[in-house]
């Protein structure tokens, strides 16, 4: 376990800077899109500013995750604070939930009554408020694949690359044909957009968090990879689970063959290689067992009501 722990904290400092830089990036352009709102009396412009301030939090949230899920194990927290990340990515999400429903009630409001907007000035905020976003998108994409924190991160900022756009080509419709319409009906598209990703992070991290089993993983083929290994005559009782991303774990019965303890560790050592190697698993609590455990109510543990 220790490589992979080593690996995780090489991977967070990584991930952190990472985060540091799109929290100055969104922080930087919530300033900037909120006076360039005022000044152009664009709604759109102004509503994308507390957008990106929302973001902002969820970044700093993000940022606070990864440095709690870098202090050690405790008597308490066995597992120290890695479920400090996943608990940032549901609240990430749930966050990006809400800011839909902002939109889609801010879109109602445009459509009712739609607001007079200096297209010019919204135009080239949107606009250096685009190159921002797509900075930050760059930064953090890599990382979002293997952290479900810096995922949440990465599609904020996606939400708001997307919102510079629509606002960006509401700007040029506004400015070439005075239909302010347009513009509701971009924010409802972003909306849409935003809350397909949200709804998958707030599904994955509350996986996490119930103890589902990783989606690439399969307990029938790592229990049928066990028996293949000499000694091992049974897999039973498996339970496998995400400490938080990237970090797996695995706890089961071995039925082995009768033999001394001493040359029973060869085989625990083999299983370990094993699941590390071929599936990625970094801690792994083994019980080993020389006869059948039906009666056992630990064994009937996994087992339906």
């Amino acid at each position: 376990m220790t490589e992979h722990v080593h690996k995780h904290h090489f991977s967070a400092n990584a991930n952190q800077r990472r985060l540091l830089i799109a929290l100055a990036i969104t922080g930087l352009m919530t300033v900037v899109e909120l006076v360039g709102g005022l000044l152009s009396n664009s709604l759109a412009l102004q509503g994308d500013a507390g957008h990106m301030f929302t973001d902002t939090l969820a970044l700093g949230l993000s940022v606070v995750a990864l440095r709690l899920a870098r202090r050690p194990a405790s008597q308490t927290r066995t597992y120290g604070f890695h479920r400090a990340e996943v608990l940032a990515a549901l609240a990430n999400g749930t966050i990006l939930v809400l800011i839909c429903g902002y939109i889609f009630y801010e879109a109602y409001q445009r459509f009712v009554e739609p607001p007079e907007v200096r297209g010019g000035l919204m135009l080239g905020v949107a606009a250096v408020g685009l190159v921002a976003n797509l900075f930050g998108i760059l930064m953090l994409r890599s990382a979002s694949r293997d952290n479900l924190n810096v995922k949440g991160a990465f599609l904020h900022m996606w939400g708001d690359t997307i919102s510079s756009v629509g606002v960006i080509a509401g700007g040029v419709i506004i400015l070439a044909t005075g239909w302010t319409m347009v513009d509701p009906i971009i924010s409802i598209f972003i909306g849409l957009l935003i809350l397909r990703g949200a709804v998958g992070l707030v599904l994955e991290s509350s996986d996490i968090l119930l103890e589902a089993v990783p989606k690439h993983l399969d307990v029938t083929q790592i229990s049928n990879a066990l028996k293949e290994i000499e000694g091992v005559k049974d897999v039973h009782d498996v339970h496998l689970w995400t400490i938080t991303s990237g970090l797996y774990a695995l706890s089961c019965h071995l039925l082995i063959e009768d033999r001394m303890v001493s040359s029973s560790s060869h085989i625990v050592e083999e299983v370990n290689q094993a699941l590390s190697q071929k599936f990625g698993i970094g801690h792994s609590t083994l019980q080993l067992e020389c006869g059948e455990c039906e009666d056992s109510p630990v064994c009937r543990l996994s087992d339906p009501p």
